[in-house]
């Protein structure tokens, strides 16, 4: 998976399409991502003694890795991901668009 905690990313398909948001967690195994104020959903929860009062939660669910774009730090415009291998070794994310490295 080529996205990352903290990465700007743009919601490309679904009712939140065009928001453009962080990314909270990663979920490689499943292929899904977190994003902040998309695919927020409603849980009807009891009460766990002192630490969790009962009531109706809103929070973030997660959706397909493929319905998000990364948006480039330095084109700020939502790209496709690669890699490159550097002279030393090292694997980089490098934009599509504009084909600077984003680590």
């Amino acid at each position: 998976m080529k996205l990352k905690k903290d990465d700007t990313v743009m919601v490309v398909t679904g009712k939140d399409r065009g928001h453009k948001s962080k990314v909270r967690e990663v979920v490689p195994r499943k292929g899904r991502v977190v994003v902040e104020g998309v695919n927020t959903v409603k849980r009807h929860t009891k009460p766990r003694g002192q630490t969790r009062q009962a009531g109706i939660v809103e929070r973030d669910a997660p959706i397909p890795v493929s319905k998000v774009m990364l948006i480039c730090p330095k084109c700020d415009k939502p790209t496709r991901i690669g890699i490159r291998v550097m002279e030393d070794g090292s694997r980089v994310r490098v934009c599509r668009r504009c084909s600077e490295v984003i680590d």
